[in-house]
């Protein structure tokens, strides 16, 4: 494999005679590029498998043996070489089925002989700045992937730290609940329970983000998500207090979704919800509407409330808002919502007005 300096531009000519590939590589010369030259299509092909970073290739068509039409066809058939673009350079004239036949075979635009150099350089010109766009792209891809798998591991690490304690806390609860005490007490017994449902539920919980971390994203399962089940689930988790009420509002859909990262969004708004609500009874109501793409989904409250110039400060990461001092936050748990629906191609908004409470919007796709 040969290695590019960093920054540089390889560019492949090819074509039958010396003499002018020498008169394009003069032509096309500049301190960052770097040129390969190849005098036949077999050459060329070979050029193409040895070299990792060529980023465009100057292709005559008129050659012997192989003519450029078929250098670009094989190429193109190739995984590894065929998104480097590709400029035919020809005399033949402009018939629309030569250029056709060109465009087919994997040509990204054409040069005619002779060469007017103005036009030449510039079109490389264009070539060279997609070139170097796209290796930013594929860095940041790379980054991004590193990143992921980063948190993923992360992901796993906490979630197992916190398996641990939690099956000796539900272990401690198993033994409290079998107490003479508590099966005496029809109350004491309930809330018990309750407790030890959410427990495993949570316990549950803690399994799936183990499960989600061993995947990659592009492995990360897919399930029939039925939100109104879900919606249930998040409510028995949370523990509402008795002066607060969950309520859906018409029919919740059914989503083909990852069930983890869905109850994780409506975790975070509803607990939001429950976390910050200052009334004497509070009400906390979810719905739906499909939309075109989307399903448009929103969690409505009886809260505070916030002035507008606070509906979009309220997503960012650490922000806190101070119109209840009594409670305390991190400012994390709306931006990892924002991010969850952001990452699936959906949009959040809130829709708020201070002491009558806040709707939040969100997007999530129908597949």
């Amino acid at each position: 494999m040969t290695d590019e300096p960093q920054n540089s531009f390889t560019i492949l000519l090819v074509d039958d005679k010396m003499e002018n590939l020498i008169s394009l590589q003069h032509m096309l010369e500049e301190d960052n590029r770097v040129f390969l030259q190849a005098t036949s299509g077999n050459e060329a092909l070979k050029m193409v498998l040895k070299n990792n970073h060529i980023g465009l290739i100057l292709l005559d068509v008129q050659m012997p043996e192989m003519d450029g039409f078929e250098v670009a066809r094989l190429l193109q058939l190739n995984p590894k070489t065929r998104d480097i673009s590709i400029i035919f350079v020809t005399a033949i004239n402009k018939e629309e089925q030569n250029v056709i036949r060109g465009f087919s075979a994997g040509a990204v635009d054409y040069l005619y002989k002779p060469l007017n150099v103005n036009v030449t350089r510039a079109k490389v010109n264009v070539f060279e700045k997609l070139y170097f766009s796209q290796q930013d792209l594929k860095q940041l891809i790379a980054e991004k992937e590193k990143i992921n798998k980063q948190l993923e591991r992360f992901m796993y690490i906490v979630a197992h730290d916190l398996k641990s304690p939690l099956a000796g806390a539900i272990s401690l609860l198993s033994i409290m609940s079998e107490d003479e005490n508590v099966q005496a007490s029809p109350e004491l017994k309930d809330y018990m329970d309750t407790v030890m449902g959410a427990a495993r539920h949570l316990s549950a919980m803690i399994t799936s983000i183990l499960d989600y971390a061993r995947r990659s994203d592009t492995e990360s399962m897919e399930e029939t998500v039925d939100v109104q089940l879900l919606i249930t689930d998040v409510t028995r988790l949370l523990f509402p207090p008795a002066h607060i009420q969950i309520i859906t509002r018409g029919t919740l859909p059914t989503v083909a979704a990852n069930r983890l990262k869905l109850q994780q969004v409506f975790q975070n708004l509803i607990s939001n919800a429950i976390k910050y609500n200052d009334k004497t009874t509070g009400l906390i109501t979810v719905g739906a509407a499909e939309k075109e793409e989307f399903y448009e989904f929103y969690v409505k409250d009886n809260g505070p409330g916030m002035e507008k110039r606070d509906t979009d400060r309220v997503f960012r990461l650490f922000e806190r808002l101070d119109y209840n001092r009594e409670e305390e936050g991190t400012g994390i748990g709306l931006n990892i919502f924002k991010m969850l629906v952001e990452e699936q191609g959906g949009k959040v908004w809130v829709e708020s007005e201070p002491g009558l409470g806040s709707t939040f919007y969100f997007q999530w796709r129908r597949k």
